[in-house]
């Protein structure tokens, strides 16, 4: 497997009791979720869910199957409104917001399963995601006036500039169904890279995935990260990728936070690997 090598930043308390970055410190966070929780009839599918993640942070959210990532991630889009709790995104109270306006504040996603528009061709599912930047009236477009032929040139450049961070552009006419399983992948990245995000989430980037194709995935989340000044956070059963990329990890199991820190607390919480490997009979 060919090697990785990343510089992790050093975490230090923040103000929260959480830790994040040194060096997003000083700022913001861009999401802090604040005693979050959601119950489904009488289920609690999330319990006093609570996160703080930097400016530029790179983090995990990790846990065993059915713990409660998607749900955090569903929350955190707007596509669930939590039981309980406050989600606030770069300082802003997202109660009451749909998923819309929630992407409007700065919040964008992949999905565990692809959901391109199989369709429409790679530069076009790209144009989709620059919706927050439409310049151009209903007229315009309707009658395609001026305003509306200069938008759609600004826009075809923008896109070409997002596929490019994958080595993409070649593939813009094509159709996106047509793609290979990474490929769509990493044209689900520059879709939601498109909307202008302050926080990015990926859910399971590395699915599918070869070593190969995975090591390559790790450099383009840094360089995502570092050419966009965003954070990521992340949803991964790697835990390859998950320990050598991530800054701060939070663990879940049965919709409750059971760890959280640097990989390496994390590889040493006896709480995280009985949740993985399960308890050990006494001999």
């Amino acid at each position: 497997m060919p090697k990785f090598e990343f510089e992790r930043g050093k975490m230090v308390p923040a103000p929260s009791h959480s830790i994040m970055p040194e060096r997003d410190i000083d700022s913001t966070p861009v999401l802090e979720a604040l005693h979050l929780g959601i119950d489904f009839g009488g289920l609690r599918a999330l319990d006093d869910f609570n996160i703080t993640v930097g400016k530029t942070e790179i983090c995990g959210l990790i846990g065993p199957n059915g713990a409660g990532k998607t749900t955090v991630f569903n929350l955190l889009t707007k596509v669930y409104a939590p039981t309980r709790g406050t989600i606030l995104l770069n300082g802003q109270d997202t109660s009451g917001k749909t998923v819309f306006q929630a992407n409007r504040m700065g919040i964008a996603r992949t999905f565990q399963n692809i959901r391109l528009f199989n369709t429409m061709t790679v530069e076009e599912n790209v144009k989709i995601g620059l919706h927050n930047t439409k310049a151009y009236s209903t007229a315009a477009g309707i009658l395609r006036l001026p305003s509306y032929w200069k938008r759609e040139a600004e826009a075809h450049e923008r896109a070409m500039e997002l596929l490019s961070i994958f080595d993409m552009q070649d593939l813009a006419a094509h159709q996106a169904g047509s793609l290979p399983y990474g490929a769509q992948r990493r044209l689900e990245i520059v879709r939601a890279l498109a909307t202008n995000p302050s926080l990015l989430l990926l859910d399971e980037p590395a699915a599918g995935m070869n070593p190969s194709e995975t090591v390559e995935l790790m450099e383009n989340i840094v360089k995502i990260r570092d050419t966009f000044n965003i954070a990521i956070m992340l949803i991964e059963h790697d835990m390859n990728l998950v320990m050598n990329i991530c800054e701060g990890i939070c663990v879940l199991n049965f919709g409750k936070i059971i760890a959280k820190g640097t990989p390496e607390q994390i590889q040493q919480n006896d709480a995280v690997i009985e949740a993985y490997l399960g308890k050990q009979k006494e001999a």
